[in-house]
């Protein structure tokens, strides 16, 4: 339904179908796709009844911001959650942090409708991210209907990695992608149990999608192709160069991206998300509507830059394919075209991922590593077809195609989602589900493994982990066991004198109150059973006794407030008392503890003496 959606808003930039305005371009000509559509009028001709250039650029930058500023309005007075891709903090909770409200119904809700609208305004910005975020919401809501999953955060986390493989099975078609994308850069713990619990989610919701068929075409997603052309070794050098697009691509893009979101942070107030929105629309409607590869949704230019040219001129359109790219006496603009979209695109999308929107950078990546791939592809058969007597391409076969630029834009798509997300495995699996392309599986595996080295080479990590660290957000990456070897947690725990405790026996309701309003930055205490002895009894987290004292009213300052049994006139909260913590002792290996909080996920691990 999103994608139908967007897949009109973006078609409603440009004009509207005569038949009715609910369809958009591909629909309104569905029975004249071999011929001039005359039901489809752009708006210069639905406005005016002529030809307008002007007309046509105007109505596609305003259209365009006015979808952005609209966005961002829902989504600021709505559920401000849903802003961003959610892929982070998606990791931070599936490590044991809690979110409250981000996989929430509202935040679902507002998700869906903002996601479209921010597609669908022109921003360089994908919908297969906050995809994973709605699999997330959904499963999150229908989880926590059954006390089984209530009651459990290990169990809630499963029900996550399941729903997150199939936000990304239904992103991209890719069931088996989405299991192996969920296991390599979004779960930190992933039993066996969850792989085929994952696996059957991600079937289950790939079969949902080919039976309702949205774009009436039998592909799960708009880009789909097939390839029937095999490759040449001497390719080699050019998938080499693919890869070190990916990576540079990637590297230079989380760099900047982190400074254009510190800045964002620090000068851009969250009262000035609308503005924000609508000058980042205008800005990109604007100059992306000269080019003809970046006036297209991008997954529409994914699609046609992904598709072979026909075998022979006589299947050819008159414009030699959309935007002129299978007609050789087009090369060179192609060629300029293209490179000037990845540029174009490549700034849009780290500009614009991040705004408060709901945004990705899966499929924007992998617009700009195609429009790449696509120029240098073209080149090399510009190349071949002006000297093919060049030992370079003496593999080829005479009189018959050597080079296949839509290859070129197929690795190059895989390169800089790579470079950007630094997932190898997945992206293989994932480009291959997109295809069917078993002889590419080799060039995919050697661009995506380039990518990942000039990109690690560039900036450690992907993006999700950089902006996990730019926010603050707990999370435990796979450098922490080196840091800690040969530490025991006595070494890495808070110190005993900066401790906040409550004690069990009793404390008044003011001493409480003040102890709450000195401690904000604590999320639970302690509680011992005397201040003097300090001996573990429980833990109570902090939103738990700030709402139960609450709940009290204007209660006696001098009424005491128990932890544990209630005495005459005193209030008791031994209700919210946890009385079996995770702890460990002071001499357990730090590395232990590191393995405690990515399976277990608790929020926190309390360290007690052995006296306790």
């Amino acid at each position: 339904m999103i994608s139908i959606v967007t897949e009109w808003l973006s078609d409603a930039k440009q004009g509207v179908c005569s038949r009715g305005w609910w369809l958009n371009q591909k629909f309104c000509c569905w029975e004249e796709a071999d011929e001039a559509c005359v039901a489809w009028l752009t708006w210069d001709q639905a406005l005016v009844g002529g030809s307008s250039g002007f007309i046509r650029w105007l109505a596609f930058v305003a259209t365009g911001t006015a979808m952005a500023a609209t966005c961002a309005f829902l989504v600021r007075g709505y559920a401000p959650l849903a802003a961003g891709s959610g892929l982070g903090e998606i990791k931070a909770i599936l490590g044991g942090f809690v979110i409250r409200g981000f996989m929430g119904g509202w935040t679902l809700v507002m998700k869906s409708v903002g996601l479209a609208l921010a597609v669908g305004s022109g921003l360089s910005v994908g919908k297969e991210g906050p995809a994973v975020h709605m699999g997330c919401c959904i499963g999150n809501v229908v989880a926590r209907n059954f006390s089984k999953y209530r009651r459990s955060a290990a169990r809630q986390r499963e029900v996550i990695s399941a729903a997150a493989a199939a936000g990304v099975a239904v992103a991209f078609g890719a069931p088996i992608g989405g299991v192996l994308f969920s296991l390599e850069d979004l779960s930190s713990h992933f039993p066996r149990k969850t792989l085929w619990r994952s696996f059957l989610c991600a079937l289950i919701a790939t079969v949902s999608l080919q039976t309702m068929n949205p774009f009436r075409t039998g592909k799960l997603v708009m880009f789909q192709a097939t390839y029937d052309r095999d490759w040449h070794f001497f390719e080699t050098g050019f998938f080499v160069l693919l890869g070190v697009f990916g990576g540079v691509f990637g590297g230079i893009c989380i760099r900047l991206h982190l400074r254009v979101a510190a800045w964002r942070r620090r000068y851009v107030r969250p009262s000035d998300a609308v503005t924000e929105a609508a000058i980042l629309a205008l800005g990109t409607t604007a100059i992306t509507y000269a080019n003809v590869y970046t006036r297209a949704d991008m997954g529409e230019l994914l699609a046609y830059l992904l598709q072979e040219c026909p075998s022979t001129t006589a299947l050819q359109q008159p414009s030699g394919g959309w935007g002129g790219m299978c007609d050789p006496a087009n090369s060179g603009r192609v060629i300029l075209g293209l490179l000037a979209a990845t540029v174009i695109r490549a700034i849009g999308t780290i500009v614009a991922y991040g705004c408060r929107v709901p945004c990705g950078i899966f499929v924007p990546s992998m617009a700009i590593g195609a429009s790449f791939g696509r120029m240098l592809g073209t080149l090399a058969q510009h190349l071949h077809r002006t000297y093919p007597k060049w030992a370079l391409f003496a593999q080829c076969a005479p009189d018959t195609p050597c080079i296949t630029p839509a290859t070129y834009a197929f690795l190059g798509a895989a390169a800089a989602m790579c470079g950007v997300t630094k997932v190898t495995v997945a992206v293989v699996v994932i480009m291959y589900e997109l295809t069917g392309a078993l002889n590419f599986i080799v060039p995919t595996m050697i661009v995506v493994m380039v990518a990942r080295v000039i990109g690690d080479a560039i900036v450690e990590g992907g993006i999700s982990e950089q902006l996990i660290l730019l926010n603050g957000l707990p999370f435990l990456g796979e450098d922490e066991d080196e840091c800690l070897l040969d530490t025991v947690a006595a070494a890495i725990m808070r110190p005993a004198e900066e401790l906040v405790v409550v004690p069990a026996t009793g404390i008044s309701l003011y001493r409480l109150q003040r102890l709450l309003e000195n401690s904000s930055g604590f999320q639970g205490f302690p509680v011992v059973d005397s201040e003097s002895d300090m001996r573990l009894v429980g833990y109570v987290h902090r939103d738990a006794v700030v709402k139960a004292i609450a709940s009290y009213g204007a209660a006696n300052n001098e009424t005491m407030v128990s932890f544990s049994s209630s005495g005459p006139g005193s209030i008791s909260l031994a209700h919210l008392v946890n009385p079996s913590p995770t702890t460990v002792r002071p001499r357990t290996a730090a590395e232990t503890v590191v393995e405690i909080f990515r399976k277990l996920g608790p929020r926190v691990v309390l360290v007690a003496s052995e006296e306790d």
